[in-house]
Formats: C-alpha cells, structure tokens, sequence
C-alpha cells in the first residue's frame, strides 16, 4: 500500500475529526432530547418556523416574474410628434419620461442619488442587511401607527418594485423585492441596474426619471444641473409630491442640505462645494404644461385619433400603443401654413365679433369653498391667444369683482358685463399689476383646412378659435351646407355632357313641380335678383348665379351631378335641384379635398396628416405611401430603365374637364365673387359660397401647389346678417393666410393637360374670335382664351374681310411653294392648305 503524502494525511485527520465531533454531537442531543421536554418543544417550533419559512419562501418565490425581463424591459414612453421639417411639434403624454443612457447621467447626479437612496450600492449584492435590519425595527415601533415603515430598500430592490411587482405595502412585497433584488443582480450589472432606476423613478409633477424631472422643475437637462438642483431631485423619491410645493419649502431645503452633508461624507462632493449649495435657494420653477413652438391643437388632436384608432390608446392595447409604446410620428404639419392659418381665422372671427356684447361664460364652476381651483384645473380650458388668460369669477361686487387663475393666484376684475356672475369661466387680458379685464371669445366660429393637391397630405387645420377651449374640430366634425362652392361640380357635369365654357345658358325663371304634396318649387338668384338673359357658363359659375346652375343641373340630370358630387368625396346625397346649390352637408376637409382634385387634372388623394410612424426603436411600422420601388435599392445600376414610382390617387375627373373647370374658376378671383383676390397678383382659382339664411360663409380654392378652404358659422346655425357674404368675409380669410406666407406661392400658371385646346373667344357672346389679341388686363379683356375638348369649340364664323384675308394667305402658299419648286397641283391644291389653316384655329 502506497505511503500517503503530507496532504492525503492532513484530509484524513480532518476527516476523522469531523466524525469525531458528529458522533459527539449526536450523543448529546439524542441525551438532551429525552432529559428535557423544554428542549423537545423549542426544536419542535424552531423546526415549524424553518418549514414555514421554506414554505412562504417556494411560495412567493414560485409567482414571482422573471428578473430576465429586464433585459428586454422597454418602459413607457410617450408618443413624439414631429412636423413635416422633422421638428418636434407636440408629444402625446399623460406621464413625462425621457429615458437616458447610463454615460448621459452626470457624475454628481449618480452621487446625490447613491447619498440619499443607497451608499453601499457599488458594493453590495441587491441587498444591504444593516438597512433592512433598521426598517424591520422601524416597521415595529410603527406597527399600529398606520405610518408607514420608511427605510431598508437598496436600489436594486426599487427597480424591482417600480417595475415588477409594484408598490404594494406589505411584508411579503418586501420579501418579494429581497428575493428579486438577489435575482437582478445575477441578470445584470451595477450600470444597467442604476440605468434603469434614475429612467424609471417617480419624481413628482407627472415626471418618471430624472431627465423628465428635471425638465419639470427646473427646465433644464440634467447635464446642466448644479449640485444643489442635483441634490433635490435626490430627495424626491421619499416624498415626490410633497417636497416641490411652495408650503414645504423649509423641509425640502432641509432634507437636500442633508444629502449634500451625506455626499461630503462619502468623499464625493467638497465641503466648500457643499456649503456653496447650501446656500442657494430651490429655484423650482411653477408646475407647466409643455409648450411648443406651433399651436396646432386642432391638427394635432386629428392625429391622435387617428393613431389611438391604429395603434390602441393605453399598454394594454398593444406595443404600440399611443400613450406608452413610445413612438415617432412624422406628419405632414407645416408649421409656417399652420400658424398664418390660425391667424387669418381668428381675425375673421373677431372681425365679424367686433363690438358685440360678451355673450356668455366658457364654462362654470362651482367657486364655493376652497375647491375651485382645482375646478378650474380639472376643466382643462385654458387659452394661446395674445396675452390673454382663462379665469374663473370668484365673486362681484358691482362692476368689478375678484378672478382666479389655475395657478392658485387671484386678481381684480373689472368691467363686469352685467349677465356675468361667479363660477363663470371667462377669458381675461391684464390691464396692469394684478388687474384684468373680460375679454370676449367670438361666438362665431369655422374651420379651415390646406392641402397639397399633389399627394394629399393636409398642410395646416384650423378647426375654431382655440383647441383648449374646446376639441370640437369644425374642419372635419363640423357638417355644414356648402352652398355656392359646389357649383363647379354642377358646371363639370355640364362639361362632361356636351357642354363647353362657352355654352349660351338662360338666366331666368326656373321653376319646377315637385308633387301635389309639394307643389311648384321656384329658384332665385341670390338676394332674389332677377335674370339677366343668355349668358355664358363662364359667366355663370363667375358671377355664382343660382338660376343658370339649377338650369344646367337639370338639363344634365341631377342623379349625373349627385354622382360627380359623390366621386370627389363630397357627399352622398338625393338628386334633387337644391343639392346643385350646396344643400347637402360636407365638412371643409371634403371640400378642400375636391378642390384638390380640380387643381391635379382631375387625379384625387386620400387626405392624410401621417406621413409614416415608427417604432421606439425607429423601424417604419405604418406608412401613407406604401408603394413598393422594385429596384430603388440596387447597389448599382443594372442598364435597365430607371424604377418609377406608380401614380398614386384616383382619376375622379376627366382631366381636361378639371381643367377646364379651373380655368372658369380663375375668372372668378378675376371678375367674379373673389375678386378681393386679384390683387395679390397671383395664378389663382377659387369659389365663394352663401348658403340661406345666411348662415355659413365659404370660400375654397388655391394655386396647383396649395389649396385652402374655409367656412365661417356659428355652431348653432342662425343667420350671420344679410350683409354676410363668402366674398367678404371668407375670402379676405384665405387672402391673409397667402400674404402672411407669401413666398410658398408660386407665380407658375395652371398647366394644361393634354387634349386641351386654348381657342380665342369674345368673353360676352362665347363666340370665337380670329383677331385681335387678349388684353393684359384680364379683369375687363373682351376677347380671353377659353379651354375646350376637341372638336367642342365655337363653329368657325366669317366675318366681314375675313375671307379675303384667307385667301391672301392661301394665295401666299401657293406663291412660296412656286418659289421653292414644288409643282402646282392643281384643284387639289387650295383644300390642302384650307385644311391646314383650319387645323391652326383660323387666322390669328
């Protein structure tokens, strides 16, 4: 048998050592088990307590989530709208998150946290045995208090009770967050694990993580904070709600001085530093909203539900949800169009509104007690107009009374109309110091909308005075008559039935019998004037006549004009003559999207305001245009043709019936009801509309690159005053979005289509004209170009010298074709080259 080394020796002794002390220790406790009946009960509960505590320990342990979660964890965030210049413009949010990187987190910030939250973090294994032992004497002395036990929490064990199992206040939650906390620090590493702590903890004012915190009580970034602004936001998590309110100033102050000592102590701030902080006071800033560049709450209220209805609204809808799926928005918003649309608006309202009396409060609220500010904060009426604000009348005392704002503050209020009275929510403009005066929001309202003719996408909406005052959007929720501005579509019909530009129409009497219940229905022109005898369609739709369209419309045959209203998505209405005048309902964006086709030849675009959307983590999820491009991604190319892109849109229009539409259209900012327009020097096309009453003015139209439409009502239809014309009042709407945007309009005419003959004519008698030349100043020019399919223009006339003049011309061919030696021909020869003066329109 082989010797055994000095090592094999030394295990062996221990071996028999530990026997040893085993048989020993097992003769004693076999002897104190039957001596001692006080031992036999101590062993008995000791063993119960092991067993209940494996028991409790396999029971929580076992429903507890897996800590690998937090690798693929992906937190909240809100929806980022961006415009069509791929700024930011809104976000949708009921929480403020930002989510940061690890190496985002300034130094100071991370020790401020570690000082108040978690000192041992660095060192410890998710959980740290001297705090707990405190908290679970602090949870004794308190039992029976109903405080609650602060204390003994890592931060490890926070980030398992922010985001796995909650914040309920139990002892078995604390157990939970132990065996958790021991589990993610298996999972990941001290970086990731404060990563996901300072992104996801709540801060107080709506904000999760220290970047939205940040942002929220001092609107800075966090990489631009000052030691002492990084020590308060270390004290929040404690209490989030408590320490930013102006009435626990001194305790808050109190409590950052404490964590700057505690980061002097732990050797990660100077004490001259710390003593520099110290002195500073908080600095919060008041509790705000965001606030962006553009004021496009109509638009963007449009996008959210849009979005809500792809996507889902909350978590649980979806990973895309709109309120916590985190993503990027990319819409067709321009925010030049937008701002200037909102402003011609608003001055047409308050226009119109002018002198008025205050007619009634936006709102009311209950103002007894102390409640009514957060009332008024609950109502979420607010104003962005000038530097007026929304207020709530807290009591009168004659013509002056007292006002509150929904920041707590107050001030007097004076010029009381005599119908207001406190509770009523009122819009305010200062007078000096804390002194305001009521200010009216116009009664009166609208909507308006711009679209790009090209591809659809909405430019600008508009859909009232405010969005904060009320969600109710007028460009796309408001069904109003369109009155005159459907006319060209009645005038198109007439177009793609045999009729031309230059058609004679009587404007005179119409009357029509609609039944025995019914009986005879007579057509007016507007103001009831008269007729004024055969005119030209031109004419007609220039200068709107009611007479001559209700006469096209029915020689055509309404079910034909229905069908070309329906085609442009107007509307699906019943064949009946007053629909030729704008009876049926339609909202402004229906409007404007047939316009738009007019202006693109007839071809029409689904209006969108989503361009495309993207993930979190920005992959392109949903897209408006979805048209695949075989071969835009080659790394080179192959020889072939170029990939193109398929026309999107529909054809809803012959063409050269768009155009021809159009062109008439163009008279009518010349000499028609638009003529307000002409002077802005621009290739413009365009509709006024009246409807009855008057109750809603209208204009729509545009260049071939923007087209805007808008209407003016109340949202309770009654008459606007007989003096209430689209031309007075809509009009000079669109005239103030081009001036204030003046170089987005470009001087470049309408183009023709193919298939369009430009013949000139006598503007009065639509009869074609072989001399002369169209005047410069269109306004009063005689003779104008007219557009026409071919073989619809005027029959050729001969008038007095025009044959002689002809036959100058053919006799001048004859004579040049001698010259150059081509042989005569004969009798064949002179109907030759009459043809060919034919197929040039005459002699021009």
């Amino acid at each position: 048998m082989a010797e055994e080394t000095p090592v094999q020796s030394r295990f062996t002794l221990l071996r028999e050592e530990g026997r040893v002390r085993w048989q020993s220790f097992t003769r004693w406790y076999r002897a104190k088990w039957g001596e001692s009946r006080r031992f036999r009960i101590g062993n008995y509960v000791l063993g119960a307590l092991l067993a209940g505590w494996i028991v409790l320990w396999v029971v929580v342990s076992s429903a507890l989530p897996s800590a690998d979660k937090l690798l693929t964890y992906q937190p909240p965030l809100p929806t980022m709208v961006r415009g069509n210049d791929g700024e930011i413009v809104s976000s949708y949010a009921r929480e403020r998150r930002v989510q940061l990187r690890f190496v985002d987190f300034p130094e100071p910030l991370i020790n401020a946290f570690l000082s108040a939250e978690d000192k041992t973090f660095w060192t410890h294994g998710g959980i740290d045995y001297l705090g707990f032992a405190g908290a679970v004497v602090d949870y004794v002395t308190k039992y029976g208090s109903g405080e609650r036990a602060r204390g003994g929490s890592t931060i490890t064990q926070q980030v398992a009770k922010n985001i796995l199992i909650g914040d309920e206040y139990s002892i078995t939650r604390k157990l939970k967050e132990m065996i958790l906390a021991r589990r993610i620090e298996g999972v990941l590493d001290k970086q990731q694990i404060l990563e996901l702590y300072l992104n996801e903890i709540p801060l107080g004012r709506q904000s999760f993580g220290v970047q939205a915190a940040a942002r929220a009580y001092f609107d800075k970034d966090v990489g631009d904070l000052q030691l002492h602004e990084a020590a308060f936001l270390a004290i929040l998590p404690k209490a989030p709600e408590r320490y930013g309110r102006a009435k626990y100033e001194q305790q808050a102050i109190t409590r950052r001085n404490w964590v700057l000592d505690q980061m002097v102590k732990n050797g990660w701030a100077t004490p001259e530093a710390a003593a520099a902080a110290k002195a500073m006071p908080l600095g919060l800033k008041p509790r705000r909203a965001e606030n962006y560049n553009t004021d496009a709450g109509y638009f963007l209220e449009e996008v959210r539900r849009q979005l809500i209805d792809k996507f889902g609204e909350k978590a649980e809808d979806g990973p895309h949800s709109v309120y916590a799926g985190g993503l990027w928005v990319r819409t067709s918003l321009d925010t030049q169009l937008q701002t200037a649309s909102q402003n011609a608006l608003r001055a047409a309202l308050l226009r119109y509104s002018g002198g008025r009396a205050w007619h009634g409060p936006i709102a009311r609220i209950d103002v007894d007690g102390d409640r009514w500010q957060t009332e008024l904060i609950t109502s979420n009426i607010s104003i962005r107009y000038q530097n007026w604000r929304v207020g709530v009348l807290l009591s009168r005392s004659g013509s002056s009374g007292k006002v509150g704002f929904s920041d707590g503050k107050t001030g007097t209020l004076i010029g009381l109309p005599d119908n207001i009275r406190a509770g009523d929510i009122t819009a305010v403009a200062p007078v000096g110091g804390d002194t305001w005066a009521v200010r009216t929001v116009p009664e009166v309202s609208g909507g308006m909308v711009v679209e790009d003719p090209q591809n659809g996408r909405i430019l600008a909406m508009q859909g009232g005075f405010d969005a904060r005052l009320g969600s109710f959007n007028r460009a796309t929720q408001a069904n109003r008559q369109p009155g005159s501005t459907i006319k060209p579509f009645v005038y198109a019909t007439g177009l793609d039935n045999g009729m031309t530009p230059a058609s004679m129409v009587v404007d005179g009497p119409f009357c029509v019998y609609q039944g025995a219940a019914l009986g005879e229905k007579c057509f007016r022109n507007f103001n009831n004037e008269g007729g004024a005898g055969s005119h030209t369609m031109r004419w007609g739709l220039e200068q709107s006549r009611n007479l001559m369209t209700v006469r096209i419309a029915n020689d055509v045959g309404m079910d034909k004009v229905v069908r070309t209203i329906k085609a442009v998505g107007i509307g699906q209405y019943e064949p009946y003559l007053s629909m030729a005048l704008g009876a049926g309902d339609t909202t402004v964006l229906k409007m404007v999207n047939a316009y738009a086709a007019l202006a693109n030849q007839g071809r029409q675009h689904e209006p969108t305001l989503i361009d495309y959307v993207q993930d979190r983590n920005g992959k392109v999820i949903w897209r408006a245009d979805n048209r695949r491009c075989d071969g835009c991604s080659m790394p080179q190319w192959d020889g072939k043709q170029m990939p193109r892109l398929k026309p999107t849109g529909k054809q809803v229009m012959d063409a050269r019936t768009a155009y021809q539409v159009v062109h008439m259209l163009e008279g009518v900012v010349v000499r028609g009801t638009a003529v307000s327009l002409r002077d802005l020097g621009l290739p413009l096309f365009g509709k006024t509309g009246t409807t009855s009453g008057p109750t809603n003015v209208w204009f729509v139209g545009g260049s071939p690159d923007i087209i805007a439409g808008v209407y003016v009502g109340y949202d309770q239809p009654r008459s606007l005053g007989g003096y209430a014309q689209g031309g007075r009042i809509a009009a000079p709407v669109f005239k103030q979005l081009v001036q204030e945007t003046r170089s987005r309009w470009k001087d470049i005419p309408f183009a023709v289509p193919e298939g369009v003959r430009m013949v000139k004519i006598d503007r009065v008698s639509g009869k074609r004209v072989f001399g002369g030349t169209p005047e410069n100043d269109v306004a009063k020019a005689s003779v104008i170009w007219e557009a026409f399919k071919p073989d619809t223009e005027p029959r050729r006339t001969a008038r007095e010298g025009e044959v002689s003049a002809k036959q100058a011309v053919i006799d001048a061919l004859r004579k040049a074709r001698t010259a150059r030696g081509i042989p005569e021909g004969g009798a064949e020869e002179a109907p030759v080259e009459q043809d060919f003066l034919e197929e040039q329109g005459g002699i021009y």
